[in-house]
C-alpha cells in the first residue's frame, strides 16, 4: 500500500474515503455478481444492447480506468517533488481527480458487460460519494496551496475533460 504521511505536497484525504470505497467496492461486486449471473432481476435490457457491442465498449472503459489509475499513481506516489505544487501533468492535466475517475469508469466497464440496473444504483451512489470526498479534497487543497490551486480548478475540469482548448 502506498503511504503519502511523509509527503509534505500531498493534502490529507477525506477522514471515510478509504473505508467508503471500500464498502461501495465490496456492496457493487457483490449486487453486479448477484444480479449478473445469479438472480438476473434488473438485467433485462440485456437482449436490447448486444453483447457484441457491450463487450468491446465495457473492455476500452475498463482499460481507460486502468490507465487512468496507473497513469495518476505514477506520478503521486512515484515522484518526489523537492518543492511542493499542484501537480498538472499527466492525467492531472486533463481531469482534476483521474484516480476516482478511474474507479467511476471501472464500475461503468463492468455494468456494460451485463446492464444490471442494481448495480447501477450502487454505482451512482459511488459517484455521489466520490464527488463528496473529491469536494473535501479541493478544500484542503485550496487551503494547503491556495491561488495556485484555484487557477489550477478553473483550468482543468473535475471530472470530464474539457473538448475545447484553453489557451
Amino acid at each position: 500500500m502506498m503511504s503519502h504521511q511523509h509527503r509534505e505536497s500531498l493534502t490529507g484525504e477525506h477522514p471515510w474515503g478509504d473505508a467508503g470505497q471500500i464498502v461501495l467496492a465490496v456492496l457493487f461486486f457483490v449486487v453486479w455478481i448477484l444480479d449478473s449471473f445469479v438472480c438476473r432481476i434488473t438485467t433485462f435490457l440485456n437482449p436490447i444492447v448486444l453483447l457484441y457491442v457491450r463487450i468491446p465498449l465495457g473492455v476500452v472503459i475498463v482499460l481507460a480506468a486502468a490507465y487512468l489509475v496507473r497513469r495518476s499513481q505514477q506520478i503521486v506516489f512515484g515522484e518526489d517533488q523537492e518543492k511542493p505544487h499542484v501537480i498538472r501533468n499527466g492525467v492531472f492535466g486533463i481531469v482534476r481527480h483521474p484516480m476516482y475517475l478511474s474507479e467511476i469508469l471501472l464500475y461503468l466497464g463492468l455494468l456494460l458487460f451485463s446492464l444490471s440496473l442494481a448495480a447501477a444504483c450502487v454505482w451512482g451512489l459511488a459517484i455521489g460519494f466520490l464527488h463528496v470526498i473529491a469536494r473535501y479534497e479541493e478544500r484542503q487543497l485550496l487551503a494547503h496551496f491556495g491561488e495556485d490551486y484555484r487557477d489550477y480548478m478553473q483550468e482543468v475540469r473535475m471530472w470530464l475533460p474539457s473538448l475545447s482548448s484553453r489557451g
